[in-house]
């Protein structure tokens, strides 16, 4: 579908817009607050220096979010309001219960997210889906969490069993909470769904849902997990 070089030229592609940035702000508001937590939990001081430079990378990359919001005139806070409830609650359900448990969210579960919204960025004009693309960049979390989880797993094989639950229950989750929040917003939502002009591609949501499944399953396969 055509994408407008201007926001102001199509309210229903500006709406989309400030709608993907507002979830993209607050949850990466939401991945600085659960990493800053999860220093507390981390086993050496390597591990807490690591996440805490992690954090700081997200709340970088929200800052970012938010001021492109208020260049485009919007109230960040407002912006962001509509998706709190859905992306806390989807914390809420997925609330690690250790330190392992945490990196296999941080790189599986924030991994499909940043993931989905790379796919949604294909339909941007070039300046939102440079700043897409710039927020959804891995800040390490990958590499870190592999080293760890692997680690781990070769200390006592019996974790693997539980984190590959673990893992998969993220997947569904994070895909459950994505479908409701297009869903729920009808601006995004046909963005998304390929139909600001009328057309909806059934077949590109089944490719890209292919996509998502596929890297998911490549992470696992890194962590040493089943997917």
């Amino acid at each position: 579908m055509p994408v407008p070089e201007d926001l102001t030229a199509d309210p229903s592609y500006r709406a989309a817009v400030i709608d993907l940035l507002g979830v993209l702000a607050y949850g990466e508001l939401m991945a600085f607050e659960r990493l800053a937590s999860d220093v507390s939990m981390s086993p050496t001081i390597d591990d807490k220096v690591h996440l805490a430079a992690m954090a700081d990378a997200e709340y970088r990359h929200f800052r970012r979010l938010r001021d492109r919001l208020a260049d485009l005139g919007v109230d960040p806070a407002e912006a962001m309001e509509p998706f709190r409830a859905p992306l806390e609650q989807f914390h809420a359900m997925t609330a690690p219960s250790d330190w392992l448990e945490g990196l296999v969210k941080a790189y599986v579960g924030d991994g499909i997210a940043m993931d989905f919204y790379r796919e949604i960025a294909q339909f941007l004009d070039p300046q939102t889906r440079d700043l897409v693309m710039e927020v959804c960049e891995d800040l390490g979390q990958s590499a870190f969490a592999v080293d760890r989880v692997r680690a781990a797993i070769a200390e006592d094989p019996r974790v693997a069993g539980r984190l590959a639950l673990w893992g998969r229950r993220l997947v569904g989750e994070a895909l459950s909470q994505a479908q409701h929040v297009a869903a729920e917003r009808d601006a995004l939502s046909d963005l998304l769904m390929g139909g600001a002009d009328g057309q909806v591609d059934l077949a590109g949501v089944g490719r890209m849902l292919g996509r998502l499944t596929d890297e998911h399953s490549r992470r696992m396969q890194a962590l040493g997990l089943s997917a």
